[in-house]
């Protein structure tokens, strides 16, 4: 069964730190680009990096110097580093795994910055 789960969500106060964890299926994650992308309340779901099989990254502007993307093949893990966090980045965060013919989406983890 082809799964991809999130974990690493929580409140965190503005100027803070948290790693998100994406654990996919072998059969899907090996040799696949995997993405973390974010959706806030009223806004469209929006990429926020992407990181290939080779560890090539890519990263939107908005969080660029701030989050790490990175990956971790023997344990079919992505991870986003996020640090200096800003309200704005409150989100539900959810990882993708780019397929042959189709992206495979987790279920989200909700991600909220505040004091």
């Amino acid at each position: 069964q082809v799964q991809v789960v999130e974990s690493g969500g929580g409140l965190v106060q503005p100027g803070g730190s948290l790693r998100l964890s994406c654990a996919a299926s072998g059969s899907i994650f090996s040799g696949n680009v995997v993405g973390w992308y974010r959706q806030a309340p009223g806004k469209q779901r929006g990429l926020v990096a992407t990181i290939t099989s080779g560890g090539s990254t890519n990263y939107a502007d908005f969080v660029k110097g701030r989050f790490t993307i990175s990956r971790d093949n023997a344990k079919n893990t992505v991870y986003l580093q996020m640090n200096s966090l800003k309200p704005e980045d409150t989100a539900v965060y959810y990882c993708a795994v780019r397929g042959m013919s189709r992206y495979y989406w987790g279920q989200g983890t909700q991600v909220t910055v505040s004091s």
